[in-house]
């Protein structure tokens, strides 16, 4: 459901206080049912993307355990001794020695590795296949729109003649770095608004520009000011919702990709509804120095890979400290890997398939995909197969976490591809735990075909139904009194129609309500 149709709704959402009121429901101080169906409005998901800018070398980032005598032959000059690997939980890969805080979210289950991603036909142009990851197209077609363009086109049609308005005041969109990336274009207009650095932010937050002086020449300095100033649409909103955040955990210093990371952080919990970011780190097109000749653990790649697992890591603890962990889902992405053979630079060259991360409390963790084949007889010319084509992980973001259907995600990306499971148990709207107690939990929310209802409930009758959010009964969806504490229950959306709803679960000790969306 849009959030410009469900801000239409909630107008008459008057009728829920009474109707959850009847049934015995309190709401916690301060927070009435009109508080928390605007959180609701405001919780939609928010995905950040970080782009590892000129092809970053997965063999050295995500280590196959059972290859290493292999990687020793045939990548002598950058190979990574085993005992500097940082070893996961209960996978056969490792991490390189500059992860440190990124193995840490793997083995709490917030970070997920999916190996050997890229595309047929692999194209080894930075451009090229800059633009093939950003358009979604096949290597052979050139488009001139980016897919998450295409996506914000299909849920926010009539931009930008009618934005912002009263439904949405934020940008779309929000990138980082010079000039506007083909990620946001759409088919008839740029959906982004770009800050062509973190400086220009706080130039615009902060208004921190010298005066123009009084003369005919500050006359006009001012009034190029002024139309800049307008040429960003949503600049006012962006300086609303930023002033509203003032404290944040230390990120390091000397860290551009967690400056540009401690900027979204503001944003979105300063109430931005902005869905979609991209960051940028840039400098891994590593042909030489990628590592110092007597020390493989240090160099070119593990500064990048540093400055990577220290930004994330400061980024999620962040996300925890202001409460809006469980909104948001990042990733990397890269426009290539590199080859499997090392060259006499120290270095690695133009390759094809690399891993990407997924991270955030909402994914499933662990490791998807094989390990990449490696062997003693391979030639410069060998590459890494490909296992997972990039728009997959696209798709399974659109359907898992934001909630498209089919159409949807065929309209974004040209065509609908085989999914992979990236979101966990844990992808709820904040909705459901500032009401309930984690006593009931829906899964996958948005829903999409079959949902589980997880729920705590002995020996007592128990009821489950949904409410809309005008308070009528859409359905009884269980009765029953069940032996164990702890029940799962299969639930058919299938039939039910887009929008946001209220799980409602009676019993003789609580009642629980939990908020979803299809």
């Amino acid at each position: 459901m849009k959030r410009r149709t469900f801000l239409r709704h909630t107008a008459h959402a008057m009728a829920v206080p009474g109707v959850l009121g009847s049934m015995g429901f309190s709401f916690p101080k301060g927070n009435s049912m009109a508080t928390l169906l605007r959180r609701a409005a405001e919780s939609d998901k928010v995905l950040v993307m970080i782009f590892l800018e000129g092809g970053n070398d997965g063999l050295n980032t995500v280590i196959p355990l059972n290859h290493l005598s292999e990687l020793n032959n045939v990548r002598p000059h950058v190979f990574l001794e085993e005992d500097e690997l940082l070893s996961l939980q209960q996978s056969e890969v490792a991490f390189h020695p500059a992860l440190s805080d990124l193995r840490d979210l793997f083995d709490e289950g917030k970070l997920q590795v999916v190996q050997n991603v890229g595309y047929p036909e692999q194209n080894y142009s930075h451009f090229r296949s800059t633009d093939i990851w950003m358009s979604a197209s096949d290597s052979h077609q050139v488009i001139s729109s980016g897919w998450a363009g295409r996506h914000l086109e299909e849920e926010f049609p009539g931009f930008p003649d009618a934005y912002p308005n009263d439904d949405m005041k934020d940008p779309l969109s929000v990138e980082i770095g010079f000039g506007t990336s083909l990620l946001f274009q759409g088919v008839a207009a740029s959906m982004s608004m770009t800050l062509n650095s973190v400086n220009s932010f706080y130039q615009l937050v902060d208004n921190e520009e010298q005066p123009a002086p009084s003369t005919q020449a500050g006359d006009q300095l001012r009034y190029i000011r002024l139309i800049a100033k307008q040429s960003q649409l949503f600049g006012e909103r962006v300086v609303e919702v930023a002033q509203k955040v003032n404290n944040h955990v230390n990120y390091p210093s000397n860290n551009y990709l967690a400056d540009q990371l401690r900027v979204v952080s503001k944003l979105i919990a300063g109430g931005s509804g902005t869905p979609l970011y991209m960051v940028r780190l840039g400098g891994f097109d590593t042909h030489d120095s990628q590592v110092e000749a007597n020390n493989h653990a240090r160099g070119e790649h593990a500064d990048l890979l540093t400055l990577l697992n220290d930004a994330i890591h400061a980024f999620m603890r962040d996300m925890e400290f202001h409460g809006i962990e469980d909104k948001v889902l990042g990733m990397t992405f890269s426009e290539f890997g590199r080859r499997i053979i090392s060259n006499a630079s120290l270095g690695t060259d133009h390759g094809a398939a690399a891993p990407m991360f997924f991270f955030g409390n909402a994914v499933k963790g662990g490791v998807v995909g094989k390990n990449p084949v490696i062997d003693n007889h391979m030639t410069y010319d060998d590459n890494l197969d490909w296992e997972y084509d990039f728009r997959q992980l696209y798709g399974s973001v659109l359907e898992q976490w934001f909630g498209l259907n089919d159409t949807e995600r065929s309209n974004a990306l040209f065509k609908n591809f085989e999914t992979v499971e990236i979101i966990g148990e844990s992808s709820i709207l904040p909705l459901g735990r500032e009401v309930s107690a984690r006593n009931l939990f829906v899964y996958p929310n948005p829903l999409n075909g079959l949902a589980t209802i997880r729920f705590k409930s002995q020996n007592s009758t128990v009821s489950i139904e949904l409410i809309d959010l005008n308070g009528r009964k859409i359905q009884d969806i269980y009765k029953g009194t069940p032996l164990a504490e702890t029940n799962t229950i299969s639930w058919n959306t299938e039939q039910l129609r887009r929008g946001r709803y209220f799980v409602i679960l009676r019993s003789e000790a609580k009642n629980e309500v939990f908020g979803v969306v299809k």
